[in-house]
């Protein structure tokens, strides 16, 4: 089986650097984030972030615009592959669509109506029962223990072995680095944000020539304006001056 390739840091992120058909062929066990800019801003100010990502196993490029940084930082030797969430996840319910007595995935995020609608997608798709529940948490649920005690209890049910939660960043990595160990039937977590809804069909995704051209904020922007524009043109836009820092050998890690 293939190794992954040198590490690669961007600002006080460490990302795994993988080609995206070795990554979802040795991908077992773990804990998976898929960082994008608005992480690596994120980075900067939450402690709490910055230490689940310290804890997680699998940190792999969600972006094309960390993909492309990552060309300007490390000439030559940057990320090979972008790996998003929501190519990742299909991606993996498709090389494990014969195994789902090993592989039993519990959904977590949406609507009610939604996400059984991904859960149907997802089966249909691979032609097997490989997503075996599904679950959409009310709001706050992070700070409910009785919400926490109530996914467990359905992933202890339905034998899961796999934990997949799209309800945002961080509130979905910072549940996750909480409470892993409150299932210990489940061997691989992902934390894939809006996949849920693309697999459900209830919201679309960038055209993939936007996407490879590093053009999906753009898309984003026209579908969500209000959120978007101040997310990409307020929240994340220093990170240009950042990783600048960083080439120049001046950007500090916040945390150290």
């Amino acid at each position: 089986m293939k190794a992954k390739l040198e590490t690669i840091r961007i600002l006080n992120a460490e990302i795994d650097n993988w080609k995206f058909d070795d990554f979802v062929r040795q991908l077992d066990h773990g804990v998976v984030i898929t960082p994008n800019v608005d992480h690596m801003m994120l980075l900067q100010k939450d402690r709490e972030f910055y230490e689940n990502y310290a804890s997680a196993d699998h940190i792999v490029c969600d972006s094309r615009i960390l993909y492309f940084l990552s060309r300007l930082l490390y000439p030559g030797r940057g990320i090979v592959d972008q790996i998003a969430g929501s190519d990742l996840f299909p991606a993996y319910c498709q090389h494990h669509k014969d195994d789902s007595e090993n592989v039993r995935i519990l959904i977590l995020g949406g609507t009610e109506s939604s996400i059984q609608l991904t859960r149907d997608a997802i089966n249909q798709r691979v032609g097997s029962d490989l997503v075996v529940a599904a679950y959409s948490p009310p709001f706050g649920f992070e700070d409910d223990p009785d919400e926490t005690a109530k996914i467990v209890r359905i992933a202890e049910e339905h034998e899961a072995t796999v934990l997949a939660i799209g309800v945002g960043s961080p509130k979905q990595e910072k549940w996750i680095s909480r409470h892993r160990q409150s299932f210990p039937g489940v061997r691989l977590f992902f934390c894939v944000g809006a996949t849920m809804n693309f697999e459900a069909g209830v919201e679309t995704r960038a055209p993939r020539w936007m996407t490879r051209a590093g053009l999906e904020w753009l898309y984003r922007i026209t579908q969500e304006p209000g959120r978007m524009i101040r997310r990409y043109f307020v929240d994340d836009l220093p990170i240009f001056w950042l990783v600048t820092k960083q080439k120049l050998g001046l950007y500090k890690d916040p945390w150290q």
